[in-house]
């Protein structure tokens, strides 16, 4: 009897997808109506064709799709057949269920097709701070607006809007969420894996073959002819602007990403990454061939500009649709080094815009659209200087985000606010503003590192100088300084003090194959100490976290922001104001 009950569990477990087939897009998944994506089930053996049955609703999936199918008999070379569809879409909004079946296993998923409303918005603007925490908001808030006697003197431009919601963050294989599939479920309504952005990633090795799903710019070009605009202050193939326009596992795969932005057309694409732009035999290429991109765009019809000097003149010109910006190699420079201590890589490209300054070069150039546009704008250095624990480098950088938020909303107002405009963080940092640093040296001459830290009733308030008209104190290395600490640490050494040369690298290269350890740098410097971090040794700066993000929203369509949402619900909120799933007339 023992031996029939193991043999039962094993065949129900059999026929219920312990071994059955895997199916994308996933069970649970959000489909705009008319909104193209691929299916693709996965068998977890070679199966014969002729057995092969996949329904939804109980209608076979090409006749319900109107997608050719191709059955792919041994995927990869391995004993493992597929089935897939590209460029399906269903139009009817609706409950859908997919059965895929062997002949001897099956798998069940259920898909939530939604439609739209008619058109609110003309224009949608969605920002994202790279890793913004409430810690960097309160600080920028805080640095930017000032405090007297526990109120704050004025807000941000980001959290004076009528519309809030707390957004989960999590990804389809981890609670904790990369910025490329964060970004990829703003831009396309799904789910998606660590590194990937666009697409499904199923079990093949090419990252450029996986079932793929719309983006938000391929739609609302198709769809209504938008005008399209990215800008960052990062690279711009990294994970957020790129997933605006790409469809890869993997987000590492720059000059694929590089192509796929020349192929997509945005109307405007602003940010560093130059390096994968050039030639292979070009200064400072990364590209492994010889095809000169900049000059690609430039044939396209495209003005182009590599300094903020070149971007004002090409922004002013009548003639100008199209506007390609790369202003750094890598990652341009943060506000902090650009403005006031001239760190970093500010010797060498001197005359990078501010983001606001591409935001409005962004602005000229898309109102020219009659049908209005897109534009995803991006403050992605912040992430970057959470992870290498500077915090006043992000602080500087979110207050620099705040004032292209401001620029945004007095644009739209100008124009009688026809414009829907989003501010969100695509992840978490664990960061916590915990109280002040007191560094006055005469009245605490040898206290330790610890006991500078002021908590509670101590804290009292930071006195950093007034801000200048832009919200920017002029000084960072005051006495009594905002204490903004990290709960995931590498091994590095802690000074509690602003780093005025360059942006800090708390650690190096270990001795052992990817490790990392504590950068020396900073260890003779009065009090330093050595702090032991929390994290695996192959982690060599901060990581992110879990926890619900901030949006904040205003202008048509806005109102659908409240209460709690999940990040694929930011898709749905700008496919609604732009009537992007509207019935076919």
């Amino acid at each position: 009897m023992r031996h029939l009950i193991i043999a039962a569990v094993a065949a129900v477990a059999c026929n219920t997808g312990a071994i059955a087939q895997t199916i994308y897009p996933i069970d649970r998944a959000d489909i705009l109506s008319g909104a193209r994506f691929d299916l693709k089930v996965e068998f977890a053996a070679k199966v014969d064709q002729d057995k092969v049955r996949v329904t939804i609703n109980g209608q076979d999936a090409a006749a319900a799709l109107k997608a050719p199918p191709l059955f792919i008999d041994r995927e990869d070379n391995k004993d493992q057949s597929a089935l897939v569809l590209r460029g399906a879409t269903l139009d009817t909004p609706g409950a859908y269920t997919v059965v895929a079946s062997d002949g001897v296993n099956s798998r069940t998923v259920t898909w939530n097709v939604f439609g739209t409303g008619a058109r609110k918005a003309k224009n949608v603007i969605l920002f994202i701070g790279d890793g913004l925490s409430p810690a960097h908001r309160v600080a920028a808030r805080l640095l930017a607006k000032g405090i007297a006697q526990g109120k704050s003197l004025g807000k941000l431009a980001m959290d004076d809007m009528p519309q809030m919601a707390l957004v989960a963050t999590a990804g389809s294989d981890s609670i904790i969420t990369d910025s490329a599939n964060a970004a990829s479920a703003f831009a396309t309504g799904h789910k998606a894996v660590v590194n990937a952005m666009g697409v499904y990633a199923d079990r093949t090795a090419s990252p450029f073959d996986d079932p793929r799903v719309e983006t938000i710019t391929s739609l609302a070009r198709r769809k209504l002819d938008l005008a399209i605009g990215i800008v960052t202050n990062t690279e711009v193939e990294d994970a957020t602007p790129a997933a605006m326009v790409a469809h890869t596992r993997r987000r590492n795969t720059y000059n694929d990403i590089v192509e796929q932005f020349f192929a997509a057309g945005p109307d405007v694409l602003m940010g560093g990454g130059l390096a994968n732009f050039l030639p292979k035999g070009a200064p400072g290429s990364k590209r492994a061939d010889e095809t000169d991109y900049v000059a690609k765009f430039k044939e396209a019809g495209y003005a182009y500009a590599a300094t903020a000097t070149e971007l004002a003149a090409a922004a002013n010109k009548a003639d100008t649709r199209k506007l390609l910006g790369l202003f750094a190699l890598g990652n341009m420079d943060g506000v902090l080094d650009r403005k006031f201590l001239k760190g970093g890589g500010v010797a060498k490209s001197p005359d990078q815009p501010d983001l606001t300054q591409q935001m409005q070069a962004a602005l000229d150039v898309l109102s020219k659209n009659g049908n209005g546009f897109f534009l995803m704008v991006e403050s992605g250095l912040i992430d970057k200087y959470a992870h290498a624990l500077d915090f006043d480098r992000a602080v500087y950088d979110t207050i620099m985000l705040d004032n292209a938020v401001r620029l945004a909303r007095d644009w739209s107002a100008k124009r009688g606010d026809d414009t829907l405009i989003l501010v969100v963080a695509d992840h978490n940092h664990p960061n916590a503003l915990v109280g002040t640093i007191n560094d006055d040296m005469s009245t605490l001459p040898n206290a330790p590192l610890r006991e500078r830290v002021g908590v509670y009733d101590k804290a009292g308030f930071p006195n950093y100088p007034a801000p200048d008209a832009e919200g920017y104190p002029a000084r960072i290395d005051v006495s009594r300084r905002l204490a903004i600490f990290s709960a995931s640490l590498p091994d590095h050494y802690e000074t509690l003090r602003p780093k005025l040369d360059h942006p800090n690298e708390p650690t190096v290269k270990g001795d052992e194959a990817n490790t990392f350890k504590a950068n020396d740098k900073h260890k003779e410097l009065p009090g330093a100490m050595l702090r032991l971090g929390n994290l695996p040794a192959m982690m060599g700066a901060s990581v992110h976290s879990g926890e619900d993000v901030i949006l904040t929203a205003t202008g048509p369509g806005s109102d659908r922001v409240r209460g709690s949402m999940d990040n694929t619900e930011v898709f749905r909120v700008i496919a609604d104001a732009l009537g992007l799933g509207q019935p076919k007339q």
